[in-house]
């Protein structure tokens, strides 16, 4: 069941939890009006239209990043941009779904 495990989300589900133990924070990439109408407490809102200018400030934080948003589109982008300016990311996805993975 393990290998089964890594090919279903079980590895993801471990890189997210090796995240987190190191520090990781969450930035939520949907609109600020999606982001009020819920979001994972202590994640950080940076919309993916303005995400490329961040990318400083992200870097000052010198911590691994996990990216989310409504289902996990615009987070795989989000984290296309981090991983190329070389920040350590991975993609959450649906913030809902993380928010479940972190409980």
């Amino acid at each position: 069941m393990g290998l089964l495990d890594k090919f279903f989300g079980g590895g993801k589900n471990e890189k997210i939890q090796d995240f987190v133990e190191r520090g990781a924070i969450i930035v939520d990439v949907r609109t600020p009006g999606e982001y009020n109408g819920g979001a994972i407490p202590g994640s950080k809102n940076i919309p993916l239209q303005s995400l490329s200018g961040k990318v400083a400030t992200i870097k000052k934080w010198d911590k691994p990043v996990i990216t989310c948003c409504a289902s996990g589109m615009r987070s795989a982008s989000a984290a296309t941009v981090l991983k190329s300016n070389g920040i350590e990311v991975i993609n959450g996805g649906g913030y809902m779904s993380l928010y479940n993975k972190l409980q």
